[in-house]
């Protein structure tokens, strides 16, 4: 008896401590809160309507800072995500920011979008990447989500096309691990006949549906929310969407991560006005739209002052230019941001080499 009584003092003394602590950091937020509301009193006093109140930069640098500084137990990534929520509900202090995504509600763009942002953000579905793009440009919205490669189905064209035209820039980047799971209003697989997914999704999982629903149709739609949309109104149907699309549509999960390849990641862009400053650290990269002359060795002479100036490429991928049959363009990410010494010199040499040269952004390499 005497032991438990002692094990019962110890445990009230923890929970009053945790009590305790709990106060603190209430004080502590609510702290931080009335300063973020001074920094946007100090900001619209100083730039007036033309305020900007994200700084992306900014943003990375205390979430790197925190990482450094985390001393456990609690995970590096973990404590960054509390801290990314924290500056996402004090910057709605200042102004809400208005992100749009490629829609309907639960698509893995949407948690793309909340996982750059925070959940204090007014996330705005979009049917299209392009209506995307045209609600930024009108500045309807503040930025912009959108996927632009997998990292087994590649590159999301659409994307990429619509930096040829588009006056918006590459304010961050976002990589989000990709898990599949198979839904439905039914419990039983057996009865499925219909399949509905994105196609990239559909690709995706296309080793266990074969396995599991060799004789079901598979139907490409516009994204795994409204594929799950769909299959909530069919008894025979089901869908190939992440968690959240079950929850929204309350479907049950027949199987969970049906994806072919365990380490699936889609990498999303966020896109906006104007790209961000640099972060410090060299932590940055910087995106390109290129093309090369129509000669021998055209490529080659395009990419050397990347070389020669030590610059690392960490990624290329060709389009056609849709100013000819067989003329492409090449986008680009290099290492660095556009305002670095040695990046700037190889990004004036590039200029002079290519027959079109854009800078589509600088930004910070993704924290979380």
């Amino acid at each position: 008896m005497e032991q438990n009584s002692a094990k019962g003092d110890a445990l009230e003394d923890v929970r009053n401590r945790i009590d305790a602590i709990d106060s603190e950091l209430l004080g502590l937020i609510s702290e931080r809160a009335r300063c973020a509301q001074q920094v946007a009193h100090i900001k619209t006093a100083a730039d007036g309507n033309q305020v900007q109140f994200y700084r992306p930069e900014r943003e990375v640098a205390v979430l790197r800072r925190i990482k450094a500084a985390n001393p456990g137990p609690l995970d590096g990534e973990e404590v960054a995500r509390l801290f990314r929520e924290i500056m996402s509900a004090c910057l709605a202090l200042e102004r809400p920011l208005n992100v749009a995504y490629l829609g309907p509600a639960g698509t893995f763009t949407q948690a793309a979008a909340i996982k750059h942002f925070g959940h204090s953000v007014k996330t705005f579905a979009l049917a299209t990447i392009g209506e995307i793009f045209r609600e930024v440009e009108a500045g309807s919205c503040d930025f912009g989500v959108v996927p632009v490669e997998n990292s087994t189905e590649g590159v999301v064209s659409h994307t990429l096309d619509m930096f040829m035209t588009s006056p918006l820039m590459i304010t961050g980047e976002v990589s989000l691990r990709i898990h599949h799971h198979l839904m439905s209003v039914t419990d039983d697989l057996c009865a499925i006949r219909t399949v509905y997914s994105h196609q990239q999704s559909l690709a995706q999982c296309r080793g266990w549906l074969d396995r599991y629903l060799p004789n079901a149709e598979r139907v490409a739609v516009g994204s795994n929310a409204e594929a799950a949309r769909t299959a909530a109104t069919e008894e025979d149907a089901a869908a190939v969407a992440g968690l959240q699309a079950a929850e929204i549509y309350g479907l049950k999960v027949l199987a969970e991560r049906i994806e072919d390849e365990p380490g699936n990641t889609t990498r999303f862009l966020v896109i906006g006005p104007q790209d961000s400053r640099p972060s410090g650290e060299g932590q940055d990269k910087t995106s390109l739209l290129l093309s090369c002359r129509n000669q021998a060795g055209g490529l080659h002479n395009l990419l050397t002052p990347l070389a020669a100036h030590g610059i690392s490429m960490t990624r290329i991928e060709s389009r056609p230019s849709r100013r000819g049959i067989w003329d492409y363009v090449f986008f680009i990410d290099i290492m660095g941001h556009r305002d670095d010494p040695k990046v700037a010199l190889a990004l004036e040499n590039l200029r002079q080499a290519s027959l079109l040269f854009k800078v589509l952004g600088s930004y910070p390499l993704a924290v979380l």
